[in-house]
């Protein structure tokens, strides 16, 4: 067993993990994090999608120990004061979810996107989230989502 201390969400936390253990277990095994979702275990769907220093990253695919010392966002950690972001508030107004299994997925990747690019137009927003998989909707009240939270952010 390895020790892994990250800050997940702002605080730290620290568990004993078998050196295989991915990301993804680890957060919603031994961190009760269960928002963070796990599809297809390949990084194919990107239903699993976290920040990790930064940077969206497919939980599946990562290891526990390879986030040692790193700061995680999961979506538990988006909600402002017990409401929701302004992202997910936007993808709430624009109905841009079904079922939900993806949308933790989603709102991490754009979270992540629209940190770096607060500009992004329809285009570039369309191939950010192209490597996550929905099966439930038409894909364009997602983006209108992601649209309207860049909107607003660039507004306030």
């Amino acid at each position: 067993m390895v020790e892994v201390t990250v800050q997940v969400n702002g605080a730290p936390r620290t568990g004993s993990v078998e050196a295989r253990k991915t990301l993804a277990d680890f957060l919603r095994d031994d961190l009760d994090l269960t928002g963070t979702h796990i599809g297809c275990e390949h990084g194919v769907c990107g239903a699993c999608t976290v920040i990790v220093d930064g940077r969206a990253v497919r939980s599946c695919l990562m290891l526990a120990v390879q986030a040692a010392g790193s700061e995680i966002t999961t979506i538990e950690g988006l909600a402002t004061d017990g409401g929701l972001g302004t992202l997910q508030q936007a993808m709430w107004d624009s109905h841009s979810f079904q079922c939900g299994f993806c949308t933790p997925g989603f709102v991490m990747q754009a979270t992540a996107y629209l940190g770096a690019h607060p500009d992004a137009g329809e285009q570039e927003i369309r191939e950010a989230l192209s490597g996550n998989i929905c099966r439930c909707t038409g894909y364009q009240s997602i983006i209108d989502g992601v649209l309207l939270a860049a909107q607003r952010s660039r507004e306030a």
